[in-house]
């Protein structure tokens, strides 16, 4: 019998969204809903296509304009006028939008967005790998809506699994991967409050080690696996970069004994050295006690590039010959912009695209799906007709009514708001030319806020095709459980029709149901509006 959160008899009201594991067809409530005790061990490993790889990769914040804006950038960084230069992720063969809105809210966060695009189910703002049934910051409302996401179905069947971010790995995004918690701010015990201790409720950094096997752990958060006080390795004369956790437990030591042939490094150089012993089958990689540096600011010989991570994660993890799923995250985007700083988000942005570049170097296209979706956008735009060649963050070639100048790129709020008197400032070449300049914005916000416009989703591989049209955002969770036959797309193992090979008689089609209960799947989302 199923859970009663999930029996479609019995589900909570629509208001909670518990009913979101069924939008992608029949039979699905169950493995995408809460869990259900009755699918555990359902997971089969598959000939191939089950042997192929995922890759999802995610630049967090990165809208439609902050692709375009990256473009020009990666081209004029080339030396070229800048539009017509292509990105990696321009060159994949599908595309599609995503509609990013959580469950309680039109413009989402990073938290109910993961929770989507890595689960399979919409949730509520702030929430990460739960269904809308649970309440942000109710630590009692998480136990019987925690929802599993690919990752996790993809190392039940067997596949290796890995997790690189440029924020911290306890952050809302990369945490969809393997986390449940009603509120994305609980990084570590010294942020759990008591009454959610008291109910069971464990910090994500605890969730990180012991709710799933991850071989491969690369990004920041080093000071939330650490005891209260312990020195940062890298900075120990700055106790503000210590470790915070005041249960005194040491997670790396705790993650280490869980694996022979774990190996945790914090600079670059070991992490070089270890990604070249064949000895090392786990790899955690924590190389800033929070987020990592922007790209603009990272200093090389510490810190790896995310197209470094990538391209390790992707060789130690292409080692299983069942094959893997990575997660990759360029999240400091996102950070950029909140900052109202264009040049640190689009810098990053740009080597996002070229961590996207590597992994298509590294994967073939016949045996890898790679998936390229932001979370959600900004209120970041460019306009003023500037002359194609001049610099994306430049001027525009005429004044506003004001008579003063302005910049191409502008945040519909944020901080870069100011009044000089009663109008706004008046800006400079030499100004705006600072890495660190903060264009300027129409309402004054101490960080700009996420967009709700749909964003971009670039495809290729097998079953790349399936990324098409206008989807609801937990669509890409259930493109790439197809793509790789895992849970509930078990049977989904392909073989070319007879009819091809034998043209002189011809034979119907057979499609597996698993494709049947996809394309149904994505007819109930396209109705979802006459449902209500």
């Amino acid at each position: 019998m199923l859970p009663r959160s999930c029996n479609p008899s019995r589900r909570r009201p629509r208001t909670s969204f518990s009913f979101w594991g069924m939008v992608s067809g029949p039979g699905l409530s169950s493995p995408w809903g809460p869990h259900n005790p009755g699918t555990q061990g359902c997971l089969q490993t598959q000939a191939s296509p089950g042997d192929s790889g995922l890759t999802r990769c995610v630049p967090s914040g990165m809208g439609v304009p902050t692709v375009t804006a990256t473009r020009i950038l990666k081209g004029q960084m080339n030396g070229k006028p800048g539009p017509e230069t292509p990105l990696a992720m321009d060159q994949f063969p599908y595309l599609a939008l995503s509609k990013t809105y959580n469950v309680d809210r039109q413009v989402p966060d990073s938290a109910g967005t993961a929770t989507a695009y890595l689960c399979g189910v919409k949730a509520n703002y702030q929430t990460i790998g739960l269904s809308a049934a649970a309440r942000y910051d109710q630590c009692n409302t998480t136990q019987g809506n925690e929802v599993i996401s690919v990752m996790n179905r993809a190392k039940k069947a067997g596949k290796s699994v890995g997790v690189v971010t440029t924020t911290r790995v306890q952050h809302a995004s990369p945490a969809g991967t393997y986390a449940h918690t009603v509120n994305r701010n609980w990084y570590s015990d010294v942020n759990l409050p008591a009454e959610a201790q008291a109910q069971g409720c464990q910090d994500i950094a605890t969730q990180l080690v012991y709710n799933m096997d991850i071989d491969v752990i690369l990004g920041g958060g080093r000071k939330y696996m650490f005891p209260e006080g312990t020195p940062d390795p890298e900075y120990p004369d700055n106790p503000r970069q210590n470790g915070v956790r005041k249960d005194k437990r040491n997670l790396v030591q705790e993650w280490q004994a869980k694996h022979q042939g774990a190996r945790y490094v914090w600079n670059r150089r070991t992490f070089l050295q270890a990604a070249q012993d064949p000895s090392v089958t786990h790899l955690m990689g924590l190389f800033e006690p929070a987020d990592m540096k922007f790209e603009a600011e990272r200093d090389v010989s510490m810190d790896p590039s995310l197209e470094e991570m990538t391209e390790v994660a992707l060789q130690m993890l292409s080692r299983n010959p069942r094959g893997f799923y990575l997660f990759v995250e360029g999240g400091r985007i996102d950070h950029g912009h909140h900052e109202g700083i264009a040049y640190m988000a689009l810098t990053e942005s740009v080597m996002f695209d070229t961590a996207i570049d590597k992994a298509g170097q590294l994967t073939s296209e016949k045996d890898t799906l790679i998936l390229v979706t932001a979370d959600h956008s900004h209120v970041f735009s460019f306009g003023g007709y500037t002359l194609r060649g001049s610099s994306v963050f430049g001027l525009a070639p005429s004044k506003a009514l004001d008579l003063k100048p302005y910049t191409s790129i502008l945040y519909g709020n944020g901080p870069g708001y100011a009044l000089n008197g009663s109008s706004r400032p008046s800006i400079t070449g030499s100004e705006i030319s600072d890495r660190m300049y903060r264009q300027q914005a129409a309402v004054p916000l101490e960080s700009e806020t996420h967009g709700g416009e749909d964003v971009a989703v670039f495809a290729r591989g097998p079953w790349a095709h399936l990324v098409h049209g206008v989807q609801e955002q937990s669509f890409v969770a259930h493109v790439m459980a197809f793509a790789a036959c895992l849970e509930p797309y078990t049977d989904c193992n392909l073989r070319p029709p007879e009819s091809l090979s034998n043209a002189a008689h011809p034979r119907p089609v057979a499609y597996p149901p698993s494709l049947l209960l996809l394309l149904a799947g994505a007819l109930l989302l396209l109705l979802m509006p006459a449902l209500h």
